[in-house]
């Protein structure tokens, strides 16, 4: 997707769509590296959750199969950040990985035949491992949310307010929360944002 609000811009906007305005460069943003070097640098974080974001990771995901693998047999629990465009592959489901769903809404700017596809939203629907998280930031945003949710058997859901500053995360926040406590879903904020702004990682 190339939504205007979509974070970490540097991982996928070639053209300067983002609201940064910035074309990056991919030869520069992005490195080949082999599966085993790759397991090699995120086993050494030492840590047992590691996620795996984008871009869309699931562009690429029979690459993931071997390094999901090898992360597993170590005793690592991965998570997937998925736009949900790309049915899961089975092996990935039988690895017992996590899936963080966030369908990009009308408000991104996508084409819906680009961001909504129903046969991967709905296969991902049946999964215990999978929860969905929608960027909102009106009530008009959670009526679009309610329209998938009942289209695609959603049962997990969790609205998180879109905001590239913690002004605009705690303010967004605000103006949901009772109507998302009011439809039974959850809530959630943006840490990262709300740590380190639009700061970029290492």
């Amino acid at each position: 997707m190339s939504c205007r609000w979509c974070d970490t811009p540097y991982t996928w906007d070639w053209q300067g769509k983002s609201d940064t305005g910035i074309a990056y460069d991919p030869k520069k943003e992005l490195h080949r590296s082999a599966v085993p070097d790759v397991a090699e640098t995120l086993l050494a974080f030492g840590v047992g959750l590691i996620v795996v974001s984008g871009g869309e990771p699931l562009s690429q995901q029979a690459r993931l199969v071997p390094l999901t693998d090898i992360l597993t047999g170590h005793g690592i629990e991965i998570e997937f950040e998925t736009n949900g465009t790309r049915v899961p592959d089975p092996r990935l489901i039988r690895a017992g990985v996590r899936f963080n769903v966030s369908p990009k809404l009308s408000h991104s700017g996508d084409p819906e035949r680009a961001r909504i596809v129903p046969t991967a939203l709905r296969r991902f629907a049946t999964l215990p491992e999978a929860t969905f998280k929608f960027v909102c930031r009106t009530e008009a945003d959670l009526d679009e949310v309610a329209e998938l949710v009942s289209a695609m058997g959603i049962t997990s859901v969790w609205i998180m307010p879109e905001g590239q500053d913690p002004q605009h995360v705690s303010r967004h926040m605000q103006d949901l929360a009772a109507s998302v406590i009011e439809r039974g879903w959850n809530i959630t904020t943006r840490l990262h944002t709300l740590l380190w702004g639009q700061k970029r990682g290492v």
